[in-house]
């Protein structure tokens, strides 16, 4: 079924795409964010010493902070995963995996690099009905159920800290001795009693009629198996980059990022690009929200000109002029 229209659609919640809603909706623009996550790469990030403003801040909390900015905007965030997107006149059409389709006359693609998946027999079919990709986003959904959570590293613990707040238990696996080094964090995580330590463990399989049901490990070290009955499986185990769906769409380099001009335009007219799924040298977090903000802009401007106004970009509050193209792009980055 075709769901509604939007001047704006933002595919991607991490700070690139948080950023171009902010912006886009403080245009007045009708905007929706859609992401299979919130706060992309940034919510492994513990602490950001170098996001101007802050001495120091983990990814959560400056994640956190601009979500509230765009919502108070206007802004609508929902958690579903767009896998296609079609150009239908001047408009597109973005279908979603749970078979949502919107109509927009601009989009800014702005998911950096997509969260790993395990590639284990019931992962895919499970998605969205008990597998996730993020704890922020579906945490609370699992109030009182028992939840596996795969995932090691310090950005684990944010993690396993906020399931232990909402689960009656949490499994959480890895596949080393310990899944995080520090032993007084990894005790304070354990004293709340309704965490389960799952070491050397690999997922094998995750089964479940219309939702999951449970999660099958296997012990590095022995090859001995084991099912654990669980409601629901949170898999954060890093990012990669994930643009086939744009193939023959928009421009992609060899590594297969978005590129984009000074603007932040994609070869496609009416498709803007930011942050890390873009071909730009530098992967920071500053320059993500730069570029969402670029984007946003540039889409503002595309989407005021075929609304029949005068599109126009306010930089250091003066007005300038939109350079024009030449050939296919005005200047790749």
């Amino acid at each position: 079924m075709r769901d509604s229209y939007r001047d704006v659609i933002i595919i991607g919640a991490g700070i690139a795409g948080l950023t171009a809603a902010l912006y886009t909706a403080r245009q007045k623009l009708d905007t929706l964010v859609i992401s299979i996550d919130l706060g992309g790469q940034l919510l492994m990030a513990p602490e950001i010493q170098n996001f101007p403003g802050y001495v120091s801040i983990s990814g959560f909390e400056l994640i956190k902070k601009i979500e509230e900015q765009a919502r108070l905007y206007g802004a609508e965030i929902i958690f579903d995963e767009v896998v296609g997107i079609k150009p239908e006149d001047k408009h597109y059409i973005v279908s979603t995996r749970s078979g949502a389709e919107y109509r927009t006359l601009a989009v800014i693609l702005a998911f950096g690099k997509k969260p790993k998946e395990l590639g284990i027999p019931g992962e895919k079919e499970l998605k969205g009905r008990g597998v996730s990709y993020c704890v922020v986003c579906d945490g609370p959904l699992f109030r009182n159920r028992n939840v596996a959570l795969i995932s090691w590293g310090h950005h684990s613990v944010e993690s396993a800290t906020t399931l232990r707040s909402y689960a009656n238990r949490v499994y959480w696996i890895f596949p080393g001795e310990k899944p995080v080094d520090d032993e007084d964090m990894l005790n304070e995580i354990l004293s709340g009693g309704n965490v389960e330590l799952v070491a050397n463990a690999k997922p094998v399989e995750i089964r479940g009629e219309k939702m999951v049901e449970a999660i099958v490990v296997e012990n590095r070290k022995t090859g001995e198996r084991r099912e654990i009955n669980v409601d629901g499986v949170f898999v954060e185990i890093g990012y990669t980059t994930k643009t086939d769906f744009l193939k023959g769409l928009v421009e992609l380099n060899e590594k297969g990022e978005v590129v984009v001009d000074q603007l932040c335009r994609t070869s496609r007219e009416g498709i803007f690009a930011a942050g890390d799924v873009a071909a730009i040298p530098y992967k920071q977090a500053v320059i993500s929200a730069g570029m969402g903000a670029c984007a946003a802009l540039s889409a503002y401007n595309h989407v005021i000109g075929l609304k029949g106004g005068r599109a126009k970009v306010i930089a250091d509050w003066r007005k300038v002029e939109i350079p024009k193209k030449t050939g296919k792009f005005f200047l790749k980055i």
